[in-house]
């Protein structure tokens, strides 16, 4: 079940970022990254209750400037209101309603989805419950008095936010096929390969633009197996791509992940890979889904010889050294060049990604693995590893019973990820640990 999409949105300064943080419940731009994740993030998972959903913060947003940057925050914002199934409407009752704040509330009354009215800077809800009042006169609702930095009423606003969750994501339960999100920078080809696997497999099921997060869902039928594909070219803005705001296409990449199974990152052969790639498969990773790198162009590429395939697997390994363990295929969407098999290399991620492992067998590759390597110690103190099961799946997540958490190294995990690695693949998928505590006394 995918995460529901929480955009918070708003003219400059009212304090979005602050609310991002206080609801994310750390300070995003220090926060500890994934490998290839950018620091800058303008997405966070929250959990609040039994609800999780994914929150997107956006640039403010000025609706009559002419100012070029300012241009470029607007678009990015109307991104976030397209993608999200819930908004986040946020205002400053310190400074009271301005004639921006009625302009943003129209472009959001647009958008026809659920607008929570956020009334920011109410550090005194006594003081300030008269000038909030003031708010309705938007038209969208009961305001709601919150203080970002004090982090006053966040829960009132939250079970607002959680009242229009539900039936989304029941609705996309509900549907088993593979759900295959093509992501990428703009313009690798990303349309390119679904007309291609549209045209060899001549069905078309569905091409419906998505009502939610504007992204196309194509359903393809292969050896009898549908497939949903999730496009993300929307995200094009051909002559309008900038440096600054690149990072804002990550706002439906991330909405495209959140829905897949299995993610086909897409790169320009001709380009090479670039640090918007490193941070795109850093989301897929982050969230656990099936990764296949898909090197697209391969037949514009000129003076290759027999060794330019091995040249340039080192170099994506070396950029993505952090999903190892994703296959590559080297595909042309033009000539059709190895297109028949990404379904196999899709087939085979879906598997792994569901693959459960004997307790038994786990346990034996453990201690065959310990006593290949000992367990660190520290202060006299030695790690030992009790047991080993594996709890869950997509992705495969393991729960490792040890006497003390500290002593087991990020290291010592990655060791005995390998071994289980060497035994049973996992290409494809990323692997999760959990590492508990239990006395000997328990064992």
């Amino acid at each position: 079940m995918s995460r529901p999409i929480v955009a918070i949105v708003g003219r400059p300064n009212v304090g979005k970022s602050t609310l991002f943080n206080a609801l994310a419940g750390e300070r995003i731009s220090i926060v500890k990254d994934y490998p290839g994740v950018t620091r800058d993030r303008i997405y966070a998972d929250v959990t609040w209750l039994n609800y999780q959903f994914t929150m997107i913060d956006t640039g403010g947003i000025e609706p009559d400037s002419k100012d070029k940057m300012l241009s470029y925050m607007r678009q990015q914002a109307q991104t976030a209101i397209d993608t999200a199934d819930v908004i986040v409407f946020v205002t400053d009752v310190r400074q009271g309603l301005v004639d921006a704040d009625y302009k943003v509330a129209d472009m959001l009354r647009r958008a026809a989805k659920p607008v929570i009215l956020c009334v920011n800077k109410a550090d005194d809800f006594q003081k300030f419950m008269a000038d909030t009042y003031e708010f309705y006169n938007l038209g969208i609702g009961d305001p709601y008095p919150v203080s970002a930095a004090n982090q006053l009423g966040l829960g009132d606003l939250l079970d607002e936010v959680a009242k229009h969750f539900g039936e989304d994501a029941i609705g996309e339960a509900e549907d088993e096929r593979p759900k295959i999100a093509i992501v990428g920078k703009p313009n690798v080809g990303k349309s390119s390969i679904i007309n291609k696997l549209l045209g060899e497999n001549r069905v078309i099921v569905s091409d419906i633009a998505g009502t939610t997060r504007d992204a196309i869902d194509t359903t393809v039928k292969n050896h009898g197996k549908e497939y949903v594909f999730i496009d993300t070219a929307g995200l094009r803005r051909k002559n309008k791509i900038k440096e600054e705001i690149e990072q804002f296409s990550i706002v439906r990449t991330v909405a495209a992940i959140e829905r897949s199974d299995v993610v086909l990152l897409v790169i320009d052969a001709t380009e090479g890979i670039t640090e918007q790639d490193a941070k795109i498969a850093g989301i897929a990773h982050e969230r656990g889904r099936g990764i296949l790198i898909v090197i697209n162009k391969w037949d514009a590429l000129e003076n290759k010889d027999d060794k330019t395939i091995y040249k340039y697997q080192e170099k994506i390994r070396e950029i993505l050294s952090f999903i190892s363990y994703a296959d590559t295929i080297f595909i042309s969407a033009l000539t059709g060049q190895r297109m028949p098999r990404l379904f196999e290399h899709i087939e085979k991620v879906i598997q792994n990604q569901n693959l459960r492992i004997g307790t038994g067998v786990l346990n034996e590759i453990m201690a065959q693995a310990t006593a290949l390597h000992q367990p660190p110690s520290d202060k006299g103190k030695r790690l030992k590893l009790y047991y080993i099961t594996q709890v869950a799946v997509k992705p495969p997540t393991f729960v490792i019973f040890v006497n003390d958490k500290e002593l087991m190294h990020f290291s010592y995990t990655r060791y005995i990820e390998n071994k289980i690695r060497e035994a049973f693949g996992f290409a494809g998928t990323s692997l999760k640990f959990i590492i508990r505590e239990r006395s000997e006394k328990e064992n």
